[in-house]
């Protein structure tokens, strides 16, 4: 339907509609609309675009899918808005006003026909009609093409190639910049209203970021109108927050050149070093206009080869909400000295006492005795003699070695029971047996290249030998047939309990033995009650139901104070539900709900000793609660995003946390404060793991990485990829020599602590034309509905610190422990084949 002139026409200055040619564009036949934008896009500099148009008949290009229609006043209001006369603005020059006045106007209107009447009367009618908008001027053309959404597509790609073309020692130092002018990008063609060209956008540059960056990809992805993005947290925070990049000095002179003149950068196989015509400097002004309003460098005096290519990725994202930063310097830099915001944020504070304190001295006492006699009566049984001389003495076992840090006295841990209980003492001396029992897993015996050589063969037996000292044995306990979902699993500390929790608000409870559990009866007078053992259940049950959440159960956690001695007496779970639960083993029922968060808890954790534990809850925060207690003992704050996950530091001093603002913190227990803030992860942190001596700090996020942290400097010591899945779990083994995760692409996978890591290299062209600029698989990454095939995998980039993969057959691990011998138990839940009923970790 037609647009009359007094209706859906806009007036502008003179109450004349844009003409061309005398002709409104309204009239306009399809081969001079071609016409028309074929010379516009020339214009800008897209001449190979403007020869496909002027060479078609009429009609839309081939496979160009139309941009969603719009009203006649929000062309002509986007395209031409309307100035006030400055005398230098090209609307005021002479014949121009005339020229771009009432475009939409019927030509059978009087003021159309008194416009080419005006027109008709300064021009020949011999010279020949133009058929583009050349006449209108170089300035006009640029202002009516100012958000071409083409304009950015090759803006950014002229970026990516100045970045990829620089040299090798700067690459990584340039390619941060790269994420968020994308973001910028699409938001700003979203927000104009090109959705098809924002989407364009997205699927041209998405696979280069997908790795590192596929939560915020898919979040974007989902805004679609100009409201959307105005509704966003996410995109919210990338307009009002500044994007963090690092740079070198030198760095920042090459950029500057770039901007300035296009200096440097080879385009990709062209060997074109300076990349010139306006077209490419309206490029340019587009990214240094987000630079100047979105991004902030942090400029170091230390050169580029003298930096680790990791660092520049710990320094870049929207984390000056994360850390507290400095002021900036006249050219509005911030000058860093020392390192990355966090690094000199985690110098400001004290050294830590990360030591391993032993047992008390009465207990220490007791637990000698213990072990003396026990050592007596075990040889006098096998032999009939006396203790041989030279026995190992199993009491010097039961202090912790030194991990080389301060150990922390009784007074500044939190408060625990004055005296010990006999409990105490058989948790102790069964530690003791574990230690003399434990499987030592060396790593170091089984070299990279001894691991290539197995992989390819698997024959010899000097190799066959030392895989099996480096690598755990692994216990895989699958959920099928469990229509209801399994959201968390967990084992026992001595492994005889196994929990899981569902999206149907329930619990779950096995004996991994097989055993039937029984609860202690109801039915009962307690005046005739000799012993608990006469009023327990006499039929068991296989399997136990606890019911009491009304949401999903996302977190589990068992009562450790018992160890490896003796089963656990009471089982900690937190749901969506906002709430977490204390139940008890014994009775098999709900015995105290704590209740403080004010959105889902997704994770939940007792300390090492018992009687506290921690929460981390959507709400942005992490709680540490006692047993005993239904209001939290201190709210640790400070994450701008959930807390996905929580861990204790074995000497109970320290709390770890890990959020979806992409990172981990450690907490003074004590006092409540942040003592340490890691930033490094390019994704939510979705697990974490504290190595037993106390050292280090394992994290796993969306980014498909594992980050290896030190906890007395707070400095990243490697990551570690291979995961081409979301990572639900990681564990450190006994001597914190082999790292095990596992996650939703049905593998677990073993990691060698000690070695520097590193990505491992490719020779051929092929190979390395499969890698984005992260040095990862140019595709995307797996979800948890379709995990990769083993090919896909073999084309992603693996760390050499990977030891070993052990796939399953379709099972998403969401948990994996460690025994106190180093037996490695391991729990996920059965995917059937796509077309069956499949269950999600989270809902």
């Amino acid at each position: 339907m037609s647009a009359t002139p007094d209706g859906d026409s806009p007036k502008l200055d003179g109450n004349e509609a844009l003409v061309v040619n005398g002709v409104a564009i309204n009239k306009l036949s399809g081969r001079d609309l071609d016409q028309l934008a074929a010379a516009v896009l020339e214009q800008r500099g897209y001449a190979d675009i403007a020869a496909i148009i002027q060479s078609r008949s009429g009609g839309l290009v081939s496979g160009v899918q139309a941009q969603p229609p719009i009203s006649s006043s929000d062309l002509v209001n986007r395209h031409l808005p309307r100035q006030k006369p400055t005398g230098d603005s090209p609307f005021d020059k002479p014949g121009i006003s005339e020229r771009v006045a009432g475009v939409l106007s019927d030509p059978s209107s009087k003021n159309s026909k008194e416009a080419r009447d005006s027109r008709d009367s300064r021009e020949p009618r011999s010279k020949p009609p133009q058929s583009s908008l050349t006449e209108l001027g170089a300035a006009t053309a640029s202002q009516l093409l100012s958000d071409d959404p083409l304009n950015r597509q090759e803006a950014f790609r002229d970026l990516q190639a100045w970045v990829e073309g620089s040299l090798d020692m700067y690459k990584p130092e340039f390619r941060p910049l790269l994420f968020p002018m994308f973001v910028h990008f699409y938001l700003d063609l979203v927000q104009e209203g090109y959705l098809e060209g924002a989407r364009m956008f997205m699927r041209r540059f998405y696979r280069y970021f997908s790795v590192n960056h596929r939560v915020v990809l898919d979040r974007l992805s989902a805004l679609t109108m100009p409201i959307h993005v105005g509704q966003s947290d996410l995109a919210r925070r990338y307009r009002e927050e500044k994007y963090v990049v690092r740079l070198s000095k030198s760095g920042k002179d090459l950029l500057l050149g770039w901007l300035t003149d296009g200096v440097g950068g080879e385009d990709m196989g062209s060997g074109v070093g300076i990349m010139g015509g306006e077209r490419a400097k309206a490029g340019r002004d587009q990214v240094l206009k987000v630079i100047n309003n979105c991004l902030e460098f942090h400029v170091t005096s230390s050169h580029s080869l003298t930096i680790s290519p990791n660092v520049w990725e710990e320094s870049t994202g929207l984390i000056t909400k994360l850390v507290p930063s400095k002021q900036p310097d006249g050219d509005g830099d911030i000058l860093m000295t020392n390192g990355t915001a966090a690094e000199e944020y985690n110098a400001s504070h004290p050294d830590l006492k990360l030591g391993l304190p032993g047992p008390e001295p009465a207990l220490k006492e007791e637990v000698e005795k213990a072990l003396q006699d026990d050592q007596m009566h075990g040889m006098q049984m096998a032999n009939g003699l006396v203790p041989h001389p030279n026995a190992p003495d199993l009491r010097g076992l039961v202090q912790p070695p030194s991990n080389g840090h301060p150990v922390p006295t009784p007074a500044d841990g939190p408060p625990m029971p004055p005296n010990f209980r006999i409990i105490d003492i058989k948790r102790e001396v069964e530690r003791v047996r574990d230690i003399r029992r434990r499987i030592k897993l060396d790593p170091t015996t089984f070299s990279a290249m001894e691991r290539k050589e197995f992989s390819m063969n698997g024959f010899d037996q000097r190799q066959v030998t030392a895989r099996q000292k480096a690598l755990p044995s692994v216990c895989c306990f699958t959920f099928k047939d469990a229509p209801e979902g399994v959201s968390s699993a967990t084992f026992s500390a001595d492994s005889t309990l196994i929990a899981a929790g569902f999206s149907e608000s329930y619990i779950r409870l096995w004996s991994t033995k097989g055993d039937k559990l029984r609860a202690l009866r109801s039915d009962f007078d307690l005046s005739e009650v000799k012993d608990l053992r006469e009023i327990k259940e006499r039929h068991g049950t296989i399997t136990r139901k606890l019911i009491g959440h009304s949401a999903p159960v996302y977190g589990l956690s068992f009562e450790p104070s018992g160890g490896a001695a003796l089963p656990p007496r009471f089982l900690l779970s937190s749901s969506a539900d906002s709430t977490a639960r204390l139940w008890s083993l014994d009775t098999m029922t709900n015995v105290v709900a704590y209740r403080g968060h004010s959105k889902p808890v997704w994770d939940i954790e007792w300390s090492p000793r018992g009687i506290y534990f921690a929460t981390g809850s959507r709400d942005n925060t992490a709680r540490l609660w006692t047993s005993d207690r239904v209001s939290p003992l201190r709210i640790f704050a400070g994450h701008l995003s959930d807390v996905d996950c929580v861990k204790f530091h074995p000497n109970s001093l320290y709390l770890a946390t890990g959020s979806s603002d992409t990172t981990c913190r450690l907490w003074d227990v004590q006092s409540g404060t942040c003592v340490r803030v890691f930033i490094g992860h390019q994704g939510p942190v979705t697990a974490m793991a504290t190595s037993p001596d106390g050292k280090y700090l394992a994290s796993a996020g969306e980014d498909l990485a594992i980050n290896l942290w030190d906890l007395g400097t707070g400095k990243r010591v490697k990551k570690m990829t291979g995961h081409t899945a979301t990572i639900y779990s990681l564990a450190f083994s006994q001597e914190t020599s082999v790292l095990v995760s596992g996650g939703a692409d049905w593998t677990v996978r073993c990691w060698d602590v000690k070695s520097a890591g590193g990505l491992a290299t490719k020779t051929s062209a092929e190979d390395a034309s499969l890698v984005d600029a992260n040095g990862f698989a140019k595709k995307p990454t797996a979800s948890g509905a379709e995990a990769p095939t083993e090919k896909e995998e073999d084309d992603n980039f693996v760390t050499r610190d990977l030891m070993e993969t052990f796939p399953t057959k379709r099972t998403p691990i969401f948990n994996v422990q460690f025994t106190p011998r180093n037996l490695c138990l391991v729990a996920g839940c059965y995917q059937p084949p796509v077309g069956e009923v499949s269950f999600d970790r989270r809902v």
